[in-house]
């Protein structure tokens, strides 16, 4: 986990997420999981990138149930863009680097 990606647990995902002031790319993954260790060094590239204007997160499926089915996540790796606490964008399977940042951008 690079410094530029915050693990969010379902505690903090209001505060963290849903009431930021950018906007937040959220990795919903599980350790278990292949495509998610792949997506990974992906989002931490992008982060060390984008940290400056856009929030990057992670949630653990298996820890954050909860949020897992309020988003209707049920394959992952799973990535949703939240812009003023709303999701606006969503991504699921391993997600190559230039399409995630499209994603993000245009909410900038």
């Amino acid at each position: 986990m690079s410094e530029f990606v915050k693990n969010v647990t379902e505690f903090e995902f209001d505060e963290v997420v849903l009431k930021s002031k950018k906007p937040v790319l959220v990795d919903f993954y599980a350790v278990w999981c292949a495509p998610c260790r792949m997506q990974a060094p992906v989002l931490d590239e992008l982060a060390r990138d984008l940290s400056d204007k856009v929030s990057f997160c992670k949630v653990n499926v298996d820890e954050a149930e909860k949020l897992a089915i309020n988003y209707g996540i049920s394959s992952i790796p799973a990535l949703l863009v939240f812009k003023d606490g709303k999701v606006v964008e969503k991504s699921v399977g391993l997600t190559p680097k230039a399409d995630l940042a499209s994603m993000v951008i245009r909410y900038l």
